[in-house]
């Protein structure tokens, strides 16, 4: 198959015997064009006039412009799902190591991830175009089931016993779980950084701007991070550091939400505070007070009023630089949330929250890895909104690797014995 790349055609070529029909004519030249095409627009245009796929019963190798790869129908010419989308990945994979490490030339022996580790991440992407532009191959599927990418894919590796895991930057032969620590944790750790640090945008211009930089050419971890760092304008030491250097896991959890309503009526705080000054109670200005549900001060009447039905000429006080008719179009907040949100583990990573409302609506919120800097344990996220909170959960989506999701919802969702559930 002529696969078009930078303005050239480039031959996609399978060789395979009779008996890895029907699965071989039938998927390998397409993974093997795919390949070209999604590595080529993340990295740098495919510069050999040709790739090849040949068929082996149980081995996955690449060299240059050609690799073997493995994916055998039975003897009937039957083939499960596993079978096909495990021959598919294995034929990406094997083809993207012509970009890692042989154009792009790292030292696989000292620092196997840079081979790896960024093919598999490629390699996710590819999958993923793949399932996008043949939709057959996923047919009752809601994407291409990559098995190393997702983020919740390394949680069991993440969350296992801490003396089996070595940080990525460890040599390859020096650690225990080679594919998870080699292959699945560098691929999904660049899977997070594109999907939810940096933005797609962003970090696909920077890791192009880091393979043509260091094509045909010998980098070393540095020279990665650096250009990364280089090109998006963006200091991601906080990520390589967690990520690539310690064997930390990311678990956040909701500590406690406290809801607050809107009081004309000075609260006890306001005048243990009056009180510690001498301040008459007389020399305070008409003023809005916030009063926490459940505290001494709180009555059911508060709940669901704006600050100007508290106090009437509010927003002539405060809002003297608007129009009247802009005044009036304002929508004021009747719920206001104190969430706090507390990280047992050691990892940075941002926090993405989904705020449900009574009427049945959501709102997603991200709030970027920085908001960790002044306290590493705890943060407390402020929400005022006009309609009232009836749930809370970050993370809804499962994109930061958090080990333990039990402790990510608000109210509390009761933990389900695994054997009772059976017994039922």
């Amino acid at each position: 198959m002529a696969v078009k790349v930078g303005g050239k055609d480039i031959m996609a070529v399978s060789i395979y015997p009779p008996e890895g029909n029907p699965l071989w004519e039938q998927w390998s030249t397409k993974a093997v064009a795919q390949t070209l095409k999604s590595y080529s627009r993340m990295t740098f245009d495919y510069p050999y006039h040709k790739a090849i796929s040949v068929h082996a019963k149980n081995q996955g190798m690449e060299y240059p412009m050609i690799c073997w790869n493995y994916g055998r129908p039975d003897a009937e010419g039957n083939y499960s799902d596993r079978v096909k989308f495990g021959m598919i990945s294995v034929i990406i994979h094997e083809v993207g190591h012509n970009y890692f490490p042989m154009i792009v030339n790292s030292d696989e022996r000292q620092w196997t991830w840079m081979d790896e580790g960024l093919n598999t991440f490629v390699q996710y992407v590819a999958e993923q175009d793949m399932g996008e532009n043949y939709p057959a191959s996923i047919e009752g599927l809601d994407a291409y089931p990559s098995r190393r990418g997702p983020a919740a894919a390394i949680v069991p590796y993440m969350a296992g016993d801490q003396r089996y895991i070595a940080p990525i930057m460890s040599k390859g032969l020096n650690t225990y779980q080679f594919g998870s620590n080699a292959y699945g944790k560098p691929g999904t750790a660049l899977n997070i950084l594109r999907e939810t640090v940096m933005g797609r945008e962003l970090f696909d211009y920077s890791f192009r701007t880091y393979s043509q930089r260091w094509m045909f050419k010998h980098p070393t971890p540095e020279d990665f991070f650096r250009t990364m760092e280089d090109a998006s304008a963006m200091d991601l030491d906080w990520f390589w550091r967690g990520w690539f250097y310690t064997t930390q896991f990311n678990d956040m959890g909701i500590k406690s939400v406290d809801k607050f309503y809107v009081s004309a009526d000075m609260n006890q705080e306001m005048k243990d505070y009056l009180e510690e000054r001498n301040i008459p109670k007389d020399r305070v200005p008409q003023l809005v007070y916030m009063v926490k549900e459940g505290s001494e001060d709180y009555k059911e009447e508060m709940k669901g009023k704006a600050p100007s039905e508290v106090v009437s000429d509010l927003k002539d006080y405060m809002m003297d630089n608007f129009t009247a008719d802009q005044r009036a179009a304002m929508k004021e907040p009747k719920y206001f949330y104190q969430i706090t949100v507390e990280k047992p583990g050691g990892l940075v990573m941002p926090i993405i929250i989904e705020y449900t409302y009574a009427d049945g609506t959501s709102e997603t919120v991200t709030h970027p890895a920085e908001i960790w800097r002044l306290n590493d344990k705890e943060v407390s996220l402020s929400k005022a909104t006009q309609k009232e909170i009836v749930g809370i959960v970050i993370d809804p989506k499962l994109e930061t690797a958090d080990i333990d999701t039990s402790n990510n919802s608000w109210p509390q969702e009761p933990k389900v014995d695994k054997f009772e559930e059976m017994k039922q």
